[in-house]
């Protein structure tokens, strides 16, 4: 019997990269082609890991690390650790309880959980599990359907809006295609169904289904702003790459910016966001904090990020993994273990606090192979 325990212990996924792979083993092809594919080629999926990995640390030696914590501010209000859950999409592809396994998980580790606009679990019963969220919208076609899904979020205990700009149309994943993926029965997007649906153009010979059909409906600068006017609570944009966007959404008054490229799975060969970090953060200077999407898989990561001033970082896809291995509590396991990883990276980089992770502590770096 204690044979088979500690066969099963030894089993058991550890580090991110474990859990990713039982995941792999256990989804279905076409679902971990949703989930894990990219857009065209995949050249930006893979590069938001990658660009961690060209990134060195340089440890302070002799520091005082007693007493040390990973306690920090988000949007004002205490959090645990920096470490966020990214909105991801259709939860219940990935296990029968979805989002509230997600969110249950978040609850245990204390993590903010930004949910999807693309929920298939009802914000109204999310909201019975305790624990920070914030919402992620896509802006609709018309400025009213976008404030009703405002008002039912914020209503169900949404803190912040996370605004989604940088997929106006979907982008090409090739391999989620080639796997012939499409929504099962039973798994819809439970907050958007309920919408009016926009009339959709009728194109004229020789006119562009992208140009003069999907492009019609994509969010303007008119439309954020007035968004931000209207909306109750502080309004976080997602998907910023450049320095200049970066400065006017803070001109127009957004309460934060997340430096993401949608999990490298709208449009190819765009830089990794680590890659883009610095200069957002020094165009919005302290009017705003800055937080990081996109290629976080260690904890040593989070610490890189936060080194290039990110407040916080988000982290979709391990999660998921966590979800479909063993639901809350693989959800909860991935989100401990990478607050491990931070605290560990943190100690022997001598850093007692978050504050203490500065950007002297980064050198470039690149992996000799024999």
């Amino acid at each position: 019997m204690v044979a088979v325990v500690l066969r099963d212990l030894w089993a058991m996924p550890v580090t991110l990269s474990d859990f990713e792979q039982s995941a792999h083993t256990t989804l279905a092809n076409d679902v971990f082609a949703y989930l894990e594919g990219g857009a065209e080629a995949e050249l930006s999926l893979h590069q938001n890991r990658a660009a961690f990995g060209r990134i060195g640390l340089l440890p302070k030696l002799l520091a005082d690390c007693g007493g040390g914590h990973t306690r920090v501010t988000i949007l004002g209000q205490p959090a645990a650790h920096p470490i966020m859950v990214a909105p991801m999409a259709f939860q219940r592809l990935f296990h029968a309880q979805g989002e509230n396994a997600t969110a249950l998980a978040c609850a245990a580790q204390e993590a903010v959980m930004v949910l999807s606009c693309q929920t298939s679990t009802a914000p109204e019963e999310i909201a019975a599990i305790p624990g920070r969220r914030w919402f992620q919208l896509y802006m609709q076609a018309d400025h009213d359907s976008t404030m009703s899904l405002v008002t039912r979020a914020v209503a169900c205990g949404a803190e912040a809006l996370v605004v989604t700009l940088d997929a106006p149309i979907n982008g090409l994943r090739d391999r989620e295609v080639a796997a012939g993926f499409a929504l099962p029965d039973g798994v819809r997007p439970v907050m958007l169904d309920p919408l009016p649906q926009p009339h959709r153009p009728q194109l004229q010979d020789g006119q562009s289904v992208v140009f003069d059909g999907m492009m019609v409906f994509a969010p303007t600068w008119k439309d954020l702003t007035r968004l931000i006017a209207d909306s109750p609570v502080p309004v976080i944009i997602k998907g910023c790459l450049r320095a200049e966007d970066a400065r006017r959404f803070v001109d127009a008054g957004v309460a934060g910016i997340i430096v993401s490229n949608h999990g490298g799975r709208v449009l190819d060969t765009v830089p990794a966001p680590v890659t883009r970090l610095a200069a957002v953060v020094q165009a919005v200077g302290q009017d705003v904090p800055v937080y990081l999407d996109g290629g976080i898989r260690r904890g040593s990561d989070v610490f890189k990020a936060l080194a290039l001033g990110a407040e916080a970082v988000l982290v979709g896809r391990p999660v998921m993994h966590g979800l479909i291995v063993d639901g809350a509590r693989g959800a909860s396991q991935v989100l401990r273990r990478l607050r491990d990883e931070l605290e560990v990276t943190m100690a022997l980089c001598g850093c007692a606090t978050v504050a203490d992770i500065t950007p002297d502590m980064l050198a470039p770096f690149e992996e000799s192979r024999p």
